[in-house]
């Protein structure tokens, strides 16, 4: 069994959103990555596609998800499974922002839409 401890959690700041690592390969020792989401009201993520199911759960705040199947507005205590491949885009909520917590594998890679390769994230290592 690991612990991790709040001392030792990573936290990546882009130019879109705040995350926080909460468990991964190389913190943990997880298979499965565990990362918090946070991003301020209005704020929008690139479009990307993920190559591993990614699970996200809304805690605080709301979100727009755009994938190729329309739009999904989830707000807190909602959870959206998205399969691999699939492109899709998370936009804050206008007024309360975002606070979610996301699983997926820990090898997941992120690609642009035109395949581009961009490799492993920091919060999923």
């Amino acid at each position: 069994m690991a612990v991790v401890r709040r001392a030792d959690q990573r936290t990546h700041e882009t130019p879109n959103a705040v995350m926080t690592t909460l468990a991964s390969p190389t913190l943990g020792g997880a298979a499965q990555s565990l990362w918090q989401v946070r991003m301020r009201p209005g704020q929008a993520g690139p479009d990307h596609v993920m190559d591993v199911e990614q699970v996200w759960t809304v805690v605080d705040g709301g979100m727009t998800l755009r994938t190729a199947d329309g739009e999904s507005v989830l707000t807190a205590g909602d959870t959206a499974v998205l399969p691999a491949g699939v492109d899709r885009r998370v936009v804050a909520d206008p007024e309360r922002g975002l606070s979610a917590l996301v699983t997926g594998s820990g090898s997941g890679r992120a690609l642009l839409p035109d395949g581009t390769d961009r490799g492993v994230p920091d919060w999923v290592r």
